[in-house]
């Protein structure tokens, strides 16, 4: 019962300055390390990723554009793509000529090495430059995270490689916790979207949260890991849907992108704030090392922007 992955830090000086429009950093980095990863990865007379004939082991579809192949979930005909950006400390934000800094990508896919193709793509992207108006940056250093946020080991050092293979991945631990747990505070650090049956639903109830939470972290691992978790789902869905949510304090925030291959605007909005959470005969120890997880992985749509982040802020536990 543990979630593996690789938390990755990149950081960076800036040569220029440097611009990330309000609530659109994460996404800004995702557009452009996306374009940049097809170029190195991929021959210029690549079809595309869906009609290539070795996407299987390409580490530009696997990682960018993945979709079901042979054993996947049924019913998947898109896979989630096995990373996310924490960057929303940039949102709104000016980097001066000179300065430093920094964002994180947690990735998810263990089975197929892609450490050097992300230090190539955002060292390319650093030269190419970020933002709308494509300040350049330097790629100074990468490194690999430990479970409080800081560095665990260096992977690279703004000149080459420091590592033979890829290091160890980090584990969740998804066991329930043996301390009876009866409250929980939970903060929505992203604008976040769940959705219960086909609809979006206005308020964070327990019940879907924890199922999105749930489903999330098993068809990650199916995909990229381990395997689905072995838990019983349908028990697991009926022990949240008993949770009250006893406050909540939550806001709507409203963003939009543009797509630069298709022209369409998404909404990449969603409710932030926070909401507490209570049990009878501290039934949430279950559930608190997912809730934990929605920090490394999001919960709902678009978590490969950053969408979806969570935090436990409160409890009527000491929370390690």
């Amino acid at each position: 019962m543990v979630f593996r992955l690789q938390p990755l830090r990149f950081s960076f000086v800036a040569r220029d300055s440097i611009y990330f429009p309000q609530g659109k950093a994460a996404n800004i980095l995702r557009g452009a390390f996306g374009s940049i990863f097809r170029r190195i990865a991929c021959v210029p007379e690549c079809p595309g990723a869906r009609d290539c004939e070795i996407r299987g082991a390409c580490p530009y579809a696997r990682v960018f554009e993945p979709s079901a192949l042979a054993g996947g979930p049924s019913g998947l005909a898109d896979w989630p793509r096995p990373f996310v950006f924490r960057a929303i400390h940039l949102d709104g934000r000016t980097i001066a000529a000179g300065g430093t800094f920094s964002f994180d990508l947690n990735l998810f896919d263990l089975h197929s090495p892609a450490i050097a193709y992300l230090v190539l793509a955002f060292s390319q992207l650093g030269r190419e430059g970020l933002g709308p108006r494509r300040g350049r940056a330097v790629l100074r250093e990468v490194a690999q995270l430990d479970g409080r946020g800081e560095c665990a080991a260096r992977i690279y050092d703004g000149e080459s490689l420091l590592i033979e293979q890829e290091p160890a991945p980090m584990e969740l631990d998804l066991a329930a916790l043996t301390e009876p747990v009866q409250r929980v505070v939970v903060r929505f650090v992203t604008p976040t979207e769940l959705k219960s049956g086909q609809q979006l639903v206005a308020r964070p109830e327990f019940g879907v949260l924890a199922a999105r939470m749930r489903d999330r972290l098993s068809t990650l691992r199916e995909l990229y890991g381990e395997g689905p978790l072995e838990i019983d789902f349908r028990g697991f869905g009926e022990r949240a849907a008993r949770v009250r949510m006893t406050r909540g304090e939550i806001g709507q925030v409203d963003a939009m992108r543009r797509s630069s291959k298709t022209g369409q605007v998404h909404s990449i909005g969603g409710f932030v704030g926070e909401a507490e959470y209570v049990g009878e005969l501290g039934e949430l120890g279950e559930f608190v090392p997912y809730l934990r997880a929605g920090k490394w992985v999001g919960v709902g749509r678009q978590t490969v922007w950053g969408k979806g982040e969570i935090a436990i802020v409160g409890s009527d536990i000491h929370l390690r």
